[in-house]
């Protein structure tokens, strides 16, 4: 496995809609293990294939599901998404600030449905659905999103720069 170069902030890879991925082969399940080992390596919760320069549908996500107190786990379970389709989205939103690992110090507001229904390929081609809540529902969109070259920086209503709001008492 290797740690690949996070495509960044100008890079108009970031602005283009990926095409489907259709060799399900051994570079595949090699390109998964490196965004995984990228992903782990960078601090991030999620990393699409146009975030390492690789434009075909894919991302990956933690899966916080088996978090305690928030408290990411020594060794993550990774959810490998492969020509995902998004199948339903809650009308229940939550406007949050995330972050995105292409664009370091901007944390932008974004509304997300709380609830997704999705449909997508593991490394293998085997078709699955599943249905996520919250910040793995969360993650999902904003992965989803950069398949389709749109990015934090086109969604937010707000930034804070290089850290959250402090809470204000």
């Amino acid at each position: 496995m290797a740690i690949r170069t996070i495509v960044q902030d100008g890079d108009p890879i970031l602005k283009k809609v990926c095409r489907p991925v259709t060799s399900f082969d051994a570079k595949l399940g090699t390109l998964l293990d490196d965004m995984k080992e990228t992903l782990i390596q960078a601090q991030g919760l999620g990393l699409a294939g146009p975030q390492v320069g690789y434009m075909r549908r894919l991302f990956i996500c933690m899966d916080d599901r088996e978090w305690i107190d928030d408290e990411i786990p020594e060794n993550p379970t990774i959810i490998e998404f492969v020509n995902p389709e998004i199948l339903e989205l809650s009308e229940e939103k939550v406007n949050l600030y995330e972050g995105c690992l292409s664009f370091p110090g901007h944390n932008g507001a974004i509304e997300r449905s709380k609830h997704v229904k999705v449909r997508a390929q593991d490394r293998n081609g085997n078709w699955f659905e599943m249905e996520a809540d919250d910040m793995l529902a969360r993650c999902i969109q904003h992965e989803n999103n950069h398949l389709d070259g749109i990015t934090i920086m086109d969604l937010a209503t707000s930034f804070y720069e290089d850290e959250y709001p402090e809470d204000e008492e």
